[in-house]
């Protein structure tokens, strides 16, 4: 069986990129729609609230962006399981295709919802391709490219999901998302179908995949038995724990900086209405920001570009485990200053959420290179799916946690972020129990 040709793995790195780029626009629709598509659901005009109203419908609205951060996750968790499963049993372009397929095709039936409910249950369903497609493009890429590209390849597919999110921020400074205007964004999530069909006609299968599954076609008892149980177990374990932490920091920490910012850009909106009758009292408050959201999506995502191409280089000179211990400890420290030194009016602010992306999506350039290495080819798609995306089960549990924090703290965005910040101190714990794998290379 002949190895693929530079063109052929070209269009692997094509097809992987893609795939895990438009998943990140899908993670980053719902982010910037939330507010506007809620108070559009609910039949809420903010401009006719009394404050007892205003701080009511916080409160809904907050509760409802748990609730999708954690259908988000869940299915998420769910479709990299299965996606990743299907990607060792039948291949990993077939199943990188259905998951492409999956997340553009329900996030297109998302535009015909009628109520939050409705939303919920597409979107949890939508969201078993997004986490689909992470496992296959993983194991697509780091099979197809020799190890001394690994690194930087990882790099590289750690920042499509990012460029995905910069494109929907972008697409939210040139058209309004209003309570008005809100339902276009699933038409732009459901154009990747397209490459989903290129995938499963044009993409060619791992040749290393295809050599395992004929080796071990009479043994194969199925990728869950294989990784629960020794010599695995401890590996797959460890990975789960590794996944987590970054999925959790970014689920229940970074996703809140945006509609922190709509918050707070709501509030200020309100205060220069009652200022128009005291105009000295006008001219001393910051100026509202209708953009804000967007213009905060597009500088978190444009660092989180940056970070996580560095991920893979900085494992491959720094150690995998140094490079994950110094993650957490950054990330930690920008978490604690954007949320507790700062607020969206703040000149710094914009710059502060480009340096928390950077910081904190290093972690997505790092994984794309560790957890391959973790396992043989015959469960790789398995391992890391599962490795990944069971971290979103718990986090899903940590985001729902949060409702209780949005009574606590009144719906303060900024003293939730501070709390569920801790989550990257737990990071710095964990990897000093991590098996090493700083040789770079695959099992078989």
């Amino acid at each position: 069986m002949q190895e693929l040709s530079l063109r052929q793995r070209i269009t692997v790195l094509a097809a992987a990129f893609l795939g895990w780029m438009f998943g990140g626009l899908q993670i980053a629709l719902f982010v910037l729609i939330h507010r506007p598509a809620m108070l559009s659901l609910l039949g809420v005009s903010p401009a006719t609230m009394t404050p007892e109203a205003a701080a009511l419908n916080e409160q809904t609205i907050t509760h409802w962006f748990a609730w999708y951060q954690a259908a988000f996750l869940l299915g998420a968790a769910s479709g990299g399981w299965i996606f990743g499963m299907l990607g060792d049993r039948f291949g990993r372009t077939k199943s990188l295709a259905a998951s492409i397929l999956c997340y553009s095709v329900l996030t297109g039936a998302c535009y015909f919802a009628r109520s939050p409910w409705e939303l919920l249950v597409l979107r949890f369903l939508a969201c078993h391709g997004i986490g689909g497609a992470w496992p296959n493009t993983v194991a697509l890429v780091a099979e197809a490219w020799p190890a001394a590209s690994r690194p930087l390849l990882a790099g590289v597919l750690g920042t499509a999901a990012n460029v995905g999110q910069v494109a929907m921020g972008l697409l939210g400074l040139g058209f309004d998302v209003t309570v008005d205007s809100w339902r276009w964004t699933f038409l732009a999530g459901a154009a990747p179908a397209a490459i989903g069909v290129w995938c499963l006609v044009c993409v060619p299968e791992s040749v290393r995949w295809q050599l395992s599954r004929l080796q071990q076609a009479a043994s194969w008892q199925g990728p869950i038995r294989e990784l629960f149980r020794p010599p695995l177990r401890s590996r797959t374990i460890m990975g789960i724990l590794l996944g987590t932490i970054p999925v959790i920091g970014t689920a229940a920490n970074a996703q809140w900086i945006v509609p922190w910012s709509d918050q707070v850009q709501t509030q200020q909106l309100k205060v220069s209405a009652e200022d128009k009758s005291d105009p000295t009292a006008a001219a001393a408050r910051p100026k509202p920001d209708p953009k804000s959201k967007a213009r905060t999506m597009v500088s978190r995502s444009g660092g989180a570009v940056i970070g996580s191409l560095l991920g893979g280089i900085l494992a491959s000179f720094l150690g995998r485990r140094t490079t994950y211990f110094f993650i957490s400890l950054l990330a930690l420290g920008a978490s604690t200053w954007i949320f507790g030194w700062l607020t969206p009016l703040h000149p710094w602010f914009l710059w502060a959420s480009f340096g928390f992306g950077l910081i904190g999506v290093i972690y997505f350039g790092w994984l794309p290179l560790y957890l391959p290495e973790l396992f043989p080819t015959a469960v790789r798609a398995s391992g890391t799916g599962i490795s990944f995306n069971s971290g979103r089960v718990l986090a899903a549990g940590v985001v729902l946690g949060t409702g209780v924090l949005v009574k606590l703290f009144g719906g303060d965005y900024a003293r939730i972020g501070l709390w569920t910040g801790m989550i990257y101190g737990a990071g710095m714990l964990l990897i000093l129990f991590a098996p090493r794998t700083d040789a770079g290379s695959l099992q078989d």
